[in-house]
């Protein structure tokens, strides 16, 4: 269907508002960021000089270093453990037949619109029987709990797309059903597996609420918004300029990841979307 050119410059007009006003906060907090300590600066108004001094700072200051470590150790644990247990029971849900199947598929289905909030309360007091608290796996673990069920019905969506001839090829030639899984389902649904690696690494880097009930004690497990929080409170009485590079600090990683599986991403979504 050809597309009206009144139709795609409304629709190109409609994309650059959105980007403004997506990327005018990030913007700003860059600028004040890089406004020396003590010059005004706000909105988008150019600061009559830039210093990078604030980061080393805010770095500095702030212990950043150990902080998006720990960060980079609870992201990935957390995508490696959701990812894996979502393609074998993802493979399961869409190939097997099993009794139950369509309850625990409600039962996941409710694991993903439950809140953390209605759960953060009885996960402290079971994490604090088990000695856990202010530790990695304090961390780890409920999150990889938290996205296995987002990990399973994705997995399960990409799967049933797959087509039933090429697993029923693999039989006839002799496969097991783990071989198949292996051989047939895991290449093709690798742009699925990147897109919900990446969703997954957003989610728990960005995770601020169990960070700040269950490692508040332990600074050398505390992930960076939790260090940001409590760097930001610590220097209200400072510029803050400073405050604002350890905003972008933070964020940095979270972009890094974003510009390198862009591409990855929109195809993932675009396949989960569109189906024959």
């Amino acid at each position: 269907m050809k597309v009206k050119a009144s139709e795609r410059t409304f629709a190109y007009v409609l994309l650059v508002l959105g980007a403004i006003l997506a990327l005018t906060p990030f913007l700003s907090i860059v600028l004040l960021a890089v406004t020396p300590k003590g010059q005004r600066a706000g909105g988008l108004s150019l600061p009559t000089t830039i210093t990078f001094d604030n980061f080393i700072e805010a770095w500095t200051r702030g212990a950043f270093g150990q902080a998006l470590w720990s960060s980079l150790i609870v992201a990935v644990a957390v995508v490696i453990g959701a990812i894996l247990v979502g393609i074998l029971a993802g493979y399961a849900f869409a190939v097997l037949r099993f009794p139950g199947k369509g309850l625990i598929l409600a039962i996941l289905l409710i694991g993903v619109i439950i809140p953390y909030e209605g759960i953060i309360v009885p996960l402290y007091y079971l994490l604090d029987g088990f000695g856990l608290l202010n530790t990695y796996w304090a961390l780890i673990l409920p999150q990889i709990a938290t996205s296995v069920p987002l990990g399973v019905l994705w997995m399960r969506t990409a799967y049933e797309g797959v087509p039933r001839s090429l697993s029923e090829a693999a039989a006839i030639d002799g496969a097991s059903r783990w071989k198949i899984l292996w051989t047939v389902y895991f290449p093709i649904s690798l742009p699925a597996i990147a897109t919900l690696g990446t969703l997954l690494f957003l989610y728990t880097w960005n995770e601020f609420l169990m960070a700040l009930v269950l490692v508040p004690q332990n600074p050398a497990v505390q992930t960076a918004p939790l260090a940001l929080s409590f760097f930001a409170g610590a220097t209200r009485n400072f510029d803050p300029s400073v405050t604002a590079a350890a905003a972008v600090i933070v964020a940095l990683p979270i972009l890094v990841v974003y510009a390198i599986f862009q591409r990855r991403f929109i195809t993932g979504i675009a396949a989960g979307a569109v189906k024959e």
